[in-house]
């Protein structure tokens, strides 16, 4: 039976002793090995920073249509707006979702600015400054939570290098300064939107993520789902104040795929001949645009040959987000590519 495996993490966020980090790191690296999904409890995410994002979300997106498409932003810089129907996220793995239709969900996006780093030279793709709505209390309570989830990956970054066997200052230094987006995500669609509720509606379609981790708040609503190693589809549904950490493909890479890039995507819920609506988050860290990834040595030997040629994180990136939000096909996503392809049959 399929099943994301939860992990308290707590050792690592309140200072726990060897003995219960151990055990912690081999947690992870099962999970990361087995499923690439892990619902993670003892975050320390204070539940009223939680709440503050849902009702920043909540009354951001339940502004009018016209009111929203003011905060479009250029695609390539990644914050921003994204209206219903403009993005197709399969096609940051080179292919097309079975629904020949773009996915329906709407998003809006923050993350780190070239002007947090005074005295370095960053790409604004990367970099962009943030836009934020008029919207009473949505800065600070969506920067908040922010921090918080920022605080996350990195302790996550930490216990994946014990995992692996790794020097505390490995990926600090793989992510100093890091490529990290918050992309709010509302699955509904507005009033009068003309759509077919059929068995084929995708709310965000097949995909992994970009970078090194994930971190991820949703509603306790259906909606996620996971590709499992037996190549079938299987719902997710986040425990009560689990965060879900998912993988990307950079930490795919690093590990020769000793741990996975999980695909997933979201199918929307309907009752009643509509579709309910779900909320989610997703905090990508994603690290440092120059930095260069390839398989480890240790996850190299003669019968784990070198999956992956070095790529900077910035090169990755860019092909994934031209995929996804561009519409151009990424020619170097064939092995994640390939497994949506199997699925599907």
């Amino acid at each position: 039976m399929f099943q994301v495996p939860a992990v308290d993490i707590a050792p690592y966020v309140e200072d726990g002793g060897p003995a219960e980090r151990a055990a912690v790191a081999a947690a992870i690296d099962a999970a990361c090995r087995e499923v690439g999904f892990i619902q993670v409890h003892g975050h320390g995410i204070a539940a009223d920073v939680v709440a503050g994002l849902g009702a920043a979300m909540d009354a951001f997106f339940g502004l009018d249509l016209d009111d929203k498409r003011a905060y479009v932003r250029p695609a390539q810089e990644n914050r921003g707006y994204t209206p219903p129907k403009s993005e197709s996220l399969s096609l940051s793995l080179g292919i097309e979702s079975a629904t020949r239709m773009n996915d329906f969900f709407e998003a809006f996006n923050i993350g780190r600015a070239a002007s947090e780093h005074a005295g370095s030279e960053l790409p604004l793709e990367h970099f962009a400054e943030n836009t934020w709505p008029e919207v009473p209390g949505f800065e600070a309570q969506v920067s908040a939570y922010f921090a918080e989830a920022g605080r996350v990956a990195r302790t996550m970054t930490r216990i994946f290098a014990d995992a692996l066997g790794l020097p505390a200052g490995f990926f600090p230094a793989l992510t100093s300064p890091s490529i990290d987006v918050l992309r709010m995500n509302n699955y509904a669609l507005p009033d009068g939107t003309d759509v077919a509720l059929d068995g084929d509606l995708v709310g965000m379609s097949e995909h992994t993520d970009f970078g090194i981790v994930t971190i991820l708040w949703a509603d306790r609503v259906r909606g996620l789902q996971v590709l499992g190693s037996d190549d079938r589809w299987h719902d997710v549904d986040p425990e009560d104040g689990a965060l879900l950490i998912n993988l990307g493909d950079l930490t795919a890479r690093l590990t020769n795929e000793r741990w996975m890039s999980t695909l997933h995507r979201v199918k929307p819920p309907v009752v009643g001949g509509t579709i309910q609506r779900r909320r989610s988050a997703a905090y990508f860290h994603d690290g440092n645009p120059e930095a260069v990834v390839a398989p480890l040595d240790t996850c190299v030997d003669a019968d784990h040959p070198r999956l992956y040629d070095p790529v900077t994180v910035d090169e990755h990136i860019r092909a994934k987000l031209a995929g996804s939000r561009a519409g151009r096909r990424n020619s170097a996503a064939a092995r994640e590519g390939a497994r949506v392809l199997q699925s599907l049959r």
